[in-house]
């Protein structure tokens, strides 16, 4: 694996985007862009899960909708590496709001709405970092 800062990322292809049945087509996208998957698994957020992973929204109105969406269904979470990873996996995922989202994006592509947007991905070096140790430990990890 590699241990260079900047060069891993954390992504999950979400409930939507899963029950839609997208995943393989994102994961295609992703891996068609250059990103290696350090890790992949298909999990269930409990919604306590999901409340410890998005704790830092826990002040913003849409804290509840979000953690009871994200716990609604299955989702997957990837480890990500390619050169300028964060960058490049918010350049590809594109807008939030995927009415904003440039075409080519997976948003523009697979989302549905705001809400529920079909990926999520890091915004920092040390997001990343702490966003894979919550579903990766380093075994997991290849």
């Amino acid at each position: 694996m590699a241990e260079q800062t900047g060069n891993l990322t954390f992504g999950i292809i979400k409930p939507d985007a899963v029950r839609g049945g997208k995943t393989g087509a994102i994961i295609q996208r992703i891996t068609e862009s250059g990103f290696k998957l350090r890790g992949m698994k298909l999990i269930h957020m409990t919604h306590e899960e999901a409340k410890g992973f998005y704790d830092v929204h826990r002040e913003r109105p849409f804290f509840g909708e979000l953690t009871t969406f994200m716990s609604s269904a299955s989702c997957v979470v990837l480890a990500l590496e390619k050169e300028g990873a964060i960058k490049a996996w918010r350049d590809l995922m594109g807008a939030t709001d995927p009415a904003k989202a440039d075409a080519g994006t997976i948003r523009k592509e697979f989302a549905n709405s705001i809400g529920e947007n079909a990926v999520h991905g890091s915004d920092s070096e040390d997001n990343a970092g702490i966003e894979i140790a919550y579903f990766f430990s380093r075994l997991e990890l290849v």
